[in-house]
């Protein structure tokens, strides 16, 4: 009986080891009614790519393009251009912050100048809700660093120790006769205002370390509260109990074939309803992007799997360094119907046929040959006032809306109000002067309609034929 009931135990181990293994390297989809994840990221180089953008996946290994695969954010500060993006929300969810690097690669910084004297702030984006933003700011987190020269890949968590974050990101300097990149932290409860940045991780030698995140684990798994990644050469995993307190080092990924000069900008994620986590990579040897590894405990560089490409699905865009929020029921419902994958339209004119609809310095006016065309490309949204209507979100300036004020039109950012929402939402009717075309009739002054004035857009009155001429466009691709 004993040697009976030893062989069945071993085969029942045999099957968990199995199951465990097929459930670590092929993870079920999530049920539809089931909270996904959002992933903030950047795509690529120039100014366009490197803006935020959002990737929205139900089960954490199959992601879709949010916003029809186009920019949710754009900085208009500092550089004009953002990558490494964070996103953090508060303990008690009531606030968020997405906080990335102000640089912008092929729009006036090379990568040398990056390095040797480039912006020292971090970009900081707040909201309450996860859809409606504040306009960016600068936050400047190397300027008290002596010989700083950079601030790169920000990245914050919550610390219950000192009841505040740990925002913590690289910076090269010279510090003991070395010049390279180092980790620095503060410690904010704002992101507005920080403490003295302080050195956090510092490698020997010439090593240097430019991308590091951290996760919490729950009891029970590995023997560290706080397991960090680190791009250094390897991706180095290192433990601890407590953020800011002695870090252990655990190895590395090389075991698998992975090393730093392969892969970067570890993102973690945690899978929702059990002890399972990827480790996404961004491929940017061979451009890429982002790849996970699994693994049921990150504090065990023996126990990640690299994953077959056909098991995982990264979406239309290419995704590079970034980060994946799990989301609540309420918080995904709000996220997919901010920026659902709504068409882009442009409006053309009905008696200037060879005009469009477009902004230039926040202005609106109609214009033909424009350049570029994005000025003049446009997401006819749901009204922000009310359903039944539409609002004009712009292409290349998300967040910024088409809004009438004292009757005269700019192109201006929801800043999430009553009064702009009425100002920047119109019933689409038929064309006053074409019924096969559309007119535009102002939400809060229905006896105006948007129209063009001597190529300005204009709310008007409209009573003559040539003013319903002015006021009818049609929409097109």
């Amino acid at each position: 009986m004993s040697a009976l009931f030893s062989r069945l135990v071993t085969l029942l181990v045999a099957v968990g080891l199995l199951l465990t293994c097929q459930t670590l390297t092929a993870p079920q989809r999530a049920a539809a009614a089931d909270p996904g994840y959002l992933m903030v990221h950047f795509t690529g180089e120039g100014s366009t790519n490197q803006q935020m953008y959002l990737s929205h996946s139900t089960d954490g290994v199959h992601w879709n393009d949010l916003n029809g695969g186009g920019m949710v954010l754009r900085s208009t500060v500092g550089t004009k251009g953002v990558r490494d993006p964070a996103l953090v929300r508060s303990p008690d969810g009531s606030k968020y912050w997405i906080i990335a690097t102000d640089l912008c690669i092929g729009c006036g910084q090379t990568w040398g100048s990056s390095q040797t004297d480039a912006s020292r702030n971090l970009v900081v984006w707040e909201s309450r809700d996860l859809a409606t933003w504040s306009q960016p700011r600068l936050l400047n987190v190397a300027g008290a660093i002596p010989d700083g020269r950079n601030a790169w890949a920000p990245e914050a968590i919550w610390n219950p120790e000192t009841n505040d974050y740990v925002l913590y990101w690289a910076t090269n300097a010279t510090l003991n006769g070395v010049l390279k990149h180092r980790i620095y932290y503060a410690r904010t409860t704002d992101f507005r205002t920080i403490t003295t940045p302080q050195l956090y991780i510092d490698r020997p030698g010439t090593q240097g370390i430019i991308d590091t995140q951290i996760i919490e684990t729950p009891s029970g798994v590995g023997d560290y509260r706080y397991v960090r990644a680190s791009g250094d050469g390897q991706i180095t995993l290192e433990g601890s109990n407590s953020i800011l307190g002695t870090w252990t080092d655990l190895g590395n990924l090389s075991g698998i074939g992975l090393t730093g000069s392969q892969v970067e900008g570890p993102m973690w994620m945690k899978f929702n309803g059990s002890n399972k986590w990827a480790l996404y990579l961004d491929q940017y040897a061979t451009g890429g992007g982002y790849m996970p590894v699994l693994t049921t405990d990150p504090s065990d560089p023996a126990a990640y799997q690299k994953q077959a490409s056909g098991s995982y699905n990264m979406g239309g865009t290419k995704k590079r360094h970034g980060w994946i929020l799990n989301l609540t029921a309420a918080e995904e419902s709000r996220v997919l119907a901010r920026w659902p994958n709504t068409a882009i339209n442009r409006l053309q004119s009905f008696n200037f046929q060879d005009r469009y609809v477009r902004h230039t310095n926040f202005d609106v006016r109609i214009d033909p040959n424009v350049s570029p065309v994005d000025d003049s490309q446009f997401r006819m949204r749901t009204g922000l006032a009310g359903s039944g209507t539409v609002s004009f979100e712009s292409v290349n300036f998300p967040g910024y809306f088409l809004r009438h004020s004292a009757f005269d039109f700019q192109l201006a950012y929801n800043d999430g109000t009553t009064g702009f929402a009425q100002d920047a939402t119109f019933r689409q009717v038929a064309g006053l002067a074409d019924s096969t075309w559309s007119s535009f009739q102002s939400y809060n002054y229905p006896d105006r309609y948007i129209r063009h004035y001597a190529y300005q857009l204009r709310l008007d009155p409209i009573t003559t034929a040539t003013a319903r001429g002015d006021a009818t466009f049609r929409v097109t691709s």
